[in-house]
């Protein structure tokens, strides 16, 4: 299908309208940003291995009972995707503290929980994403008791499909952020994407990371760790 006017950019995707109106197209770009786009670069092909792996791991949730936006993939870098309403809460999950959750708390980096742990946080770049807590998320009429519960429910077992599926490809799922959206008719989906960008995924032998952190922490080889994680995910479909 054909894409239409640009309808929205933001810092890693473009969004299309299609001649129909319940569905869009969504273009990945190659730009990398951090820390709330204070930090900027661009990692090559970044655009093509995010849009496909996020339509394959997309398509392998859609099997195991997680409705998702996803259609069809239109090319390399185009996803042809259900038209949503996004919940504008950016839902991450952990396995294993790091990242900001370790600087919070001041636990060290590499921590298992006993259980998976879940955050909302505002989805909103001018105020820096707050963490929100659910009695925050209904006073502001951002979700319902029922979409929230909903939300919860979906994303602690897109958790459990994605550990069991990474493990398998030898890498260790620590954390990851989720967008769910509103179709026309109200229904929850899981939206956006999961990529490297979105989750951070340790070798499980070697414990190197193979996700953003090697662009927020100048630790170089994001192009070949992006590909590793691509290379072992199609060899595990």
């Amino acid at each position: 299908m054909e894409k239409g006017a640009l309808l929205y950019e933001g810092k890693a995707k473009r969004v299309y309208t299609t001649e129909v109106p319940d569905l869009l197209v969504i273009a990945y770009k190659d730009d990398a940003t951090a820390f709330n786009g204070q930090k900027k670069g661009s990692v090559s092909g970044k655009g093509i291995i995010n849009n496909q792996m996020s339509n394959r791991l997309m398509e392998y949730l859609e099997q195991n009972g997680i409705p998702t936006h996803f259609v069809e993939e239109q090319s390399e870098r185009e996803t042809l995707v259900k038209k949503v309403s996004i919940v504008p809460l950016e839902v991450i999950v952990r396995n294993i503290a790091a990242g900001s959750f370790s600087q919070r708390y001041g636990v060290e980096e590499g921590l298992i929980f006993a259980e998976p742990t879940i955050e909302f946080s505002y989805k909103n770049d001018a105020l820096h994403d707050p963490l929100m807590n659910e009695y925050h998320i209904i006073s502001l009429g951002i979700a319902t008791r029922e979409e929230i519960d909903t939300i919860k429910c979906y994303a602690f077992a897109i958790n459990d499909s994605l550990k069991t599926f990474w493990a398998g490809c030898g890498i260790t799922l620590v954390d990851f952020k989720l967008e769910f959206g509103r179709l026309s008719d109200g229904s929850i989906v899981l939206a956006d994407e999961i990529s490297p960008d979105t989750s951070r995924l340790w070798d499980t032998a070697t414990g190197k990371k193979m996700d953003k952190d090697r662009f927020r922490r100048d630790l170089g080889g994001i192009e070949l760790a992006y590909a590793e994680v691509m290379k072992r995910l199609n060899a595990h479909l």
